[in-house]
């Protein structure tokens, strides 16, 4: 199946609820504000593999990067129509997405190898989270929205099918150690601070100072001692690593299982694509 781009089209349902996400609203802004984040970072993400896309000679690597393309291209695609629907529940996404385009634009700044480096530590950072998302927890599936969890689950699949691309692209172009280690100083000081204030900004125009057990367990949900975001936090540190390579954690038995789930002859979203990818998944 190689990276197969899906071209879903996934209903977004007026019955969802305005919080989606644990039934928690500071859980739910901090999603709303990664679901803004997505297509400036997608788009960023593609532009530095494909700066390298010429120097690239295999055919099977060609083929990857191509699919890496697609599904980033579509889960952009996907997150502007479910950032307009949230605006209208009153969750803006849209100045979310203007602060981390800006973020970007800084990065854009550094050397084209620099940027590709960043993007392979995000992609390790959204491979984590898909990973989770994905795996044994049944909690973190259940905390979302019956009509909106597919979606995510979608990503987070396809993030695990293309983990290794804009990595094993940095790798044909010279992987400097130094380069992935200033990531970590030049991301946490543009697109983290950028995704922080964004989350106050949502927060704030939410009225959620008025909510302090709300936000007291939304913390905890994500940054607490198992929360959804602390328990990948020490894993990132992977990244910085001499013999550091995505495919080290392999997960393609839990993507096997989850293209069954989701788009096998009985899948949860077969119905969703618009066309159907060159072989059904058994």
């Amino acid at each position: 199946m190689g990276i197969p781009p899906r071209q879903v089209n996934y209903p977004l349902r007026e019955s969802m609820g305005r919080y989606f996400f644990a039934g928690n609203a500071l859980a739910t802004q901090f999603i709303t504000v990664l679901s803004g984040a997505f297509p400036p970072g997608e788009m960023f993400f593609v532009d530095s593999v494909k700066h390298y896309r010429t120097q690239v000679t295999d055919p099977r690597q060609r083929a990857a990067i191509s699919g890496f393309i697609g599904q980033e291209a579509l889960h952009g695609r996907e997150h502007e129509r479910l950032n307009e629907m949230l605006a209208e529940r009153g969750l803006n996404a849209a100045v979310p997405e203007k602060v981390v385009r800006a973020a970007l634009w800084l990065l854009e700044r550094t050397s084209a190898s620099q940027q590709l480096a960043c993007t392979g530590l995000m992609e390790h950072f959204t491979a984590l989270l898909a990973e989770q998302l994905l795996g044994d927890d049944q909690r973190m599936r259940d905390a979302f929205d019956e009509d909106i969890r597919n979606l995510w689950l979608w990503h987070a699949l396809e993030e695990l099918e293309h983990k290794s691309v804009a990595y094993d692209v940095y790798e044909l172009i010279g992987n400097s150690q130094a380069e992935r280690r200033r990531a970590f100083t030049l991301v946490g000081a543009t697109v983290l601070p950028a995704i922080l204030v964004s989350w106050a900004w949502v927060a704030i125009q939410d009225g959620q100072l008025r909510r302090p057990r709300d936000t007291i367990e939304g913390l905890r949900l994500l940054f607490g001692e198992d929360g959804f975001i602390s328990r990948i936090l020490p894993k990132m540190a992977l990244y910085a690593r001499a013999d550091f390579h995505p495919d080290q954690h392999n997960t393609s038995k839990l993507e096997a299982r989850w293209r069954r789930k989701l788009f096998g002859k009985a899948g949860d979203m077969v119905s969703t694509l618009k066309q159907r990818i060159s072989r059904t998944v058994q």
